[in-house]
């Protein structure tokens, strides 16, 4: 299927970057969320990221515009009746995720296909809430969108080849490396990477060394880009938790334990960046 109209819905970061790519590249967008100064806040934010690449001449102006004018943005979803794709980016909440994967059974046509950017839900529950399985996959595109290559595509038990070739080939038109991933949780990258990052919590937690110092070492050591703490601050704490949570939960292994300390953090409502202090403090 050549897929030329997509529907991103949830405007927050992770949406907002994804209806950036996807509208650099081409494809028209609906940027869809439940209020609208949110999907209006969505476009200011890609507007902010285009204008920095204006200034390091990355792109022209007339690209900028471009780009903006492939963007409309949407509050009401009988705007899924024209897309060929739908990718979701809400909250990270099996219900939530299950309950709009039915209306949008019920809204979008027949061909369209249903991905999810979840970072760790299993997509087979998701994919069961519909009457297209086949249909329905995992899109997990890396924070931030615009400069990270990954997405990993998973696919739920019932997907079709169809439904993964026709999703692989969008990623490759979005200038992104497409890496095949089977339904098991955290996928690859966050059962991989969650599981450090509750250990450098863990060496924080016993005393071992400050946050500071486990960062250097991860990052001249072991030549991390960015150490462990301060990634998981970047990701937030609440996020971290709820994947370690799901980790515990599919694998029924206590090596996916979350730390008290981050169980901690979260209830003080430190979350990281976006709470202004996690491991560290933000103005």
């Amino acid at each position: 299927m050549d897929i030329k109209q997509v529907m991103v819905i949830g405007a927050g970061q992770m949406g907002a970057g994804i209806a950036q790519v996807c509208a650099a590249n081409g494809f028209d967008v609906y940027l869809h969320d439940l209020q609208e100064e949110v999907t209006e806040r969505g476009k200011k934010g890609i507007e902010k990221r285009l204008q920095k690449d204006v200034k390091k001449e990355r792109i022209s102006d007339e690209d900028k515009e471009s780009i903006l004018r492939r963007i409309q943005l949407s509050t009401d979803l009988a705007n899924a009746e024209n897309v060929d794709i739908v990718i979701e980016a809400v909250v990270e909440n099996m219900e939530i995720k299950k309950n709009l994967f039915q209306q949008l059974d019920d809204r979008t046509p027949s061909h369209t296909i249903l991905a999810t950017n979840t970072s760790s839900l299993p997509i087979t529950e998701i994919a069961a809430a519909t009457n297209r399985p086949d249909q329905v996959i995992g899109m997990h595109f890396m924070n931030p969108v615009p400069i990270m290559k990954l997405v990993e595509v998973i696919r739920g038990l019932q997907t079709s080849d169809e439904t993964y070739k026709s999703v692989a080939r969008m990623a490759e038109k979005l200038k992104k490396t497409a890496v095949e991933v089977n339904d098991f949780p955290g996928f690859v990258s966050n059962r991989i990477l969650m599981p450090m990052i509750n250990e450098a919590i863990f060496t924080v937690y016993e005393g071992v060394s400050s946050a500071e110092d486990i960062d250097e070492v991860m990052k001249l050591g072991m030549n991390h880009p960015m150490g462990p703490l301060t990634l998981a601050d970047f990701i937030g704490l609440d996020t971290c938790l709820y994947i370690m949570e799901t980790l515990q939960d599919g694998f029924g292994d206590d090596k996916y334990r979350p730390c008290p300390l981050l169980r901690k953090y979260v209830k003080a409502g430190w979350l990281g960046k976006k709470s202004g202090r996690g491991f560290y403090v933000y103005d």
